[in-house]
């Protein structure tokens, strides 16, 4: 067992925020987030952007996370960097950095699975969080990814129900173009969602057996239902915002549901987690609260910090990694896809 402290400086750049966070053991000293706000006007990332914006943003950003920490570079035990998946011009720079960082500095280097860390980001140590205990059940849900995983132990996890299509992120995003929403639309609807009445509109949810979702049909019959009413009152949108914001929500909400409730019944595992940029929506936060009364649940969320992307998570893998001695040598090649 390691008695001294552990210092790990984590780096995160699997898309279009660049982070840094400095973790002594599982405690978070300092989390530093910046956003490239320069993709709103596309409707979306645009990779060579994504890129070109981490390389201006990283020295700063790593500076400021070991500033904020009050750690100088030389108390660094090993440097963590996210290996994938993700857009590869970002884990590049990343990637880079980080090899040379811990080269320069002649310190381990840690390559870290993103999606693995937004499903450990549970066992930072958080006063008022509690950390799961395995095995539980992990719903990741992002922009780019919708997963029930199974998880058995830090690094023994599996994948027993994923989207075939649109992430729920997208379903969000793309729902919000529609209503004519600014990107990122997903918070939009979330937000107008408060005030609306679930019930006012009803979509059909699609039938996809076993653990695994789809939502490229909820959001092409989104699309015909909104082109059908403004054809017949060019006001439509306007007149009833937060009723349709609440029906998506609601739909989208439900189809999340059955499958962790089918999802519990395979397994019997009652203890549920949540994580993923997707997990800060407040409708999906109240599902899960209310289904520790309403199913027995014992249903775990993340600090609000450490649910979309950020270093943090990928710190307290690196940390998990570091006990176990699993570094990788300076030839440890990004990934844009990554199994677990």
């Amino acid at each position: 067992m390691l008695h001294q402290a552990v210092f790990i400086l984590a780096i995160e750049s699997s898309c279009d925020d660049t982070a840094a966070a400095v973790l002594q053991n599982d405690k978070v000293l300092s989390n530093v987030v910046a956003n490239q706000l320069i993709h709103a006007q596309y409707g979306g990332v645009v990779p060579e952007l994504a890129s070109r914006a981490h390389q201006q943003n990283i020295v700063p950003v790593i500076d400021a996370a070991l500033k904020k920490a009050n750690i100088k570079k030389e108390q660094l035990s090993a440097i963590a960097f996210t290996q994938g998946p993700g857009l590869m011009g970002s884990l590049l720079v990343g990637s880079s950095f980080a090899k040379s960082m811990a080269l320069a500095l002649q310190i381990p280097l840690i390559a870290v699975n993103h999606m693995q860390a937004h499903i450990l980001a549970h066992f930072i140590d958080e006063e008022g969080f509690e950390k799961p205990t395995f095995p539980f059940l992990a719903l990741t849900i992002s922009g780019g990814h919708t997963q029930i995983v199974k998880v058995q132990d830090y690094f023994d996890m599996e994948i027993i129900g994923e989207t075939t299509d649109d992430a729920v992120g997208e379903a969000f995003d793309k729902s919000a173009k529609i209503l004519g929403f600014p990107y990122p639309g997903g918070p939009f609807i979330d937000k107008y969602a408060q005030s609306g009445n679930p019930k006012a509109y009803s979509f059909t949810k699609p039938k996809v057996p076993g653990l695994d979702f789809s939502f490229s049909g909820l959001k092409t019959a989104i699309l015909y239902f909104i082109q059908k009413n403004v054809a017949v009152n060019p006001d439509f949108i306007a007149d009833n915002k937060s009723d349709i914001c609440a029906a998506i929500q609601h739909t989208i909400i439900e189809i999340l549901m059955d499958k962790l409730k089918l999802a519990v019944s395979q397994t019997g595992i009652t203890q549920i987690s949540l994580g993923g940029g997707v997990s800060a929506n407040s409708g999906i936060r109240k599902a899960l609260t209310e289904a520790q009364d309403d199913y027995g649940w014992k249903t775990y969320i993340p600090k609000f910090e450490y649910t979309t992307d950020n270093a943090a998570m990928i710190g307290i893998v690196g940390y998990q990694k570091f006990l176990n001695q699993n570094f990788e040598t300076a030839d440890v090649v990004s990934k844009a896809r990554i199994q677990f």
